[in-house]
Order: structure tokens, then C-alpha cells, then sequence
């Protein structure tokens, strides 16, 4: 059975709490973050029916959260997710070429994991950075003017702090 730990059910009381009684719907985002952070990394179905146990809400209603916003995973994930923005300006500065080699580089699709577990390949909408592109996302970290040259640095900055975390 899905549980917070002590700790982070804490966490979400404390969350619920920001809001008026009645309104615990809106603590969704945050307590999502919490249970994805939780429980691997995603967001299986089980996990959120147990957020929406905890906001009083109907399951469906987290699913439509959880399914509109990209930050959330629906599936697991590698230990490195690359999230590169498609939208115009990346686009129009080579977001294509650059997903199109990642995906070259690790031999996966958008949406796939690589064999070892270690990097996820996601598009996403606007990261808000149009003056940096193309670029990505990785965890709270975005990776600015990318290049073909700068996507094998990441992957080899990737790989070398796995290998020294193991």
C-alpha cells in the first residue's frame, strides 16, 4: 500500500494547512511534487488515488493534473531526465537537431529510457529560457545553448557522477 513516510506526511499537513477549509484541492501541485519525489520518481496510478485520498478530491481530478503538466511522470524514469523545450524559439534555434541526436546518442525515443536506467528523453512546452535556446531542463537545472558538443559533455558529466555515486 502507497504511505508517506512520517516525515513527508508532515510535509503535506503543513502544505493542506496553507489553505482555507475547503480548498485542501489546492495543495494538488505541491503534494503531487511530494508523492513523485516520494514514491520512485513517477506517478503510478496508485499514488495518485492516495493524493487524492489525502485532498478529499475525486481521483480523476489529480489525474487531469498530473496528466497536463509535464514535470510530473506517469511512467518511472531514468536517473537523468532530459527535458528539451520544442517550442518556437528553441525551435527556431535547433531543438529538433538537438532532440534528434539525443536520441541518436542513447539509442531511445522521446519518452523512452535507456536499457540502463540511466537517462529519459521528454519534450516539453516553454521552460521560459527563449533567450537561451534551444535548451533543457534537467531536474531544477536547465542546460542553456545547446550543442551537439555540449549534449555529449552532459551525458558524460551524467554518466561520471553516477559512476562516482555508485
Amino acid at each position: 500500500m502507497i504511505k508517506f513516510s512520517e516525515n513527508k506526511l508532515s510535509e503535506v499537513q503543513q502544505i493542506i494547512a496553507r489553505y482555507p477549509e475547503g480548498k485542501q484541492k489546492s495543495a494538488v501541485i505541491p503534494v503531487l511534487h511530494l508523492a513523485q519525489e516520494e514514491f520512485g520518481g513517477w506517478l503510478s496510478t496508485d499514488t495518485m488515488d492516495y493524493v487524492a485520498s489525502l485532498l478529499k478530491m475525486e481521483p480523476i481530478e489529480v489525474y487531469e493534473v498530473a496528466t497536463f503538466y509535464s514535470m510530473y511522470n506517469l511512467k518511472p524514469v531514468g536517473r537523468y531526465v532530459f527535458e528539451v523545450c520544442q517550442t518556437g524559439p528553441c525551435m527556431l534555434r535547433g531543438s529538433d537537431d538537438i532532440v534528434t541526436y539525443i536520441k541518436q546518442r542513447l539509442g531511445i525515443g522521446v519518452g523512452e529510457t535507456t536499457s540502463d536506467g540511466m537517462f529519459t528523453l521528454k519534450t516539453v512546452e516553454c521552460l521560459g529560457a527563449c533567450g537561451y535556446a534551444p535548451m533543457m531542463q534537467m531536474g531544477k537545472h536547465y542546460r542553456e545553448h545547446l550543442t551537439k558538443d555540449k549534449v555529449d559533455e552532459i551525458i558524460a558529466e551524467c554518466r561520471k557522477n553516477a559512476a562516482s555515486n555508485n
